[in-house]
């Protein structure tokens, strides 16, 4: 079975990585997909993101990962791509209720497509992209926080404002 993990990923964080890792297991593919969001400003660019997620998963066993950028309905790519499965991290309680509403929603539109959650793990139970930005940006360490492949793109873009 093929399965997507669909986000915004502006930048990828350790949690993120660890969920695809995790995803890529369990799957026979795994396809991550950089969802491009007009309503959401993001500080790295679709083709940015992609080339930071491409280099981090160099660090784990991602042979049957690939990455694609794309707009609109996730479950409408999910099916664009033969996935059969959705996955989505879970970090809080605050999560669950937002990612319920969202597995709701897909299954109303696509019925045939399953959403399932990977709790994160305690370490990363903390850990978004908007915690890792606006550490950066105060020069703070995102060293145990970023796969260490885009630590510096990281650093680069967002203290370059100083």
């Amino acid at each position: 079975m093929k399965a997507c993990y669909p986000g915004t990923f502006d930048p990828i964080t350790n949690g993120h990585l660890d969920i695809i890792e995790r995803a890529a297991k369990m799957f026979d593919e795994l396809d991550v997909f950089i969802m491009v969001n007009p309503r959401k400003q993001c500080v790295f660019t679709a083709e940015e993101r992609k080339q930071m997620i491409l280099d981090s998963l160099q660090s784990i066993d991602a042979s049957n990962v690939k990455v694609f950028s794309g707009t609109g309905l996730t479950v409408d790519m999910a099916r664009e791509h033969g996935c059969g499965a959705i996955i989505r991290g879970i970090r809080a309680v605050s999560d669950y209720e937002y990612e319920l509403q969202q597995a709701t929603a897909n299954m109303m539109l696509g019925h045939d497509i399953e959403t399932l959650f990977l709790i994160a793990k305690p370490q990363y139970s903390f850990l978004s992209s908007s915690v890792v930005k606006e550490i950066a940006m105060y020069h703070g360490d995102i060293l145990n926080l970023v796969p260490i492949q885009i630590i510096d793109r990281v650093n680069a873009k967002l203290n370059s404002e100083d």
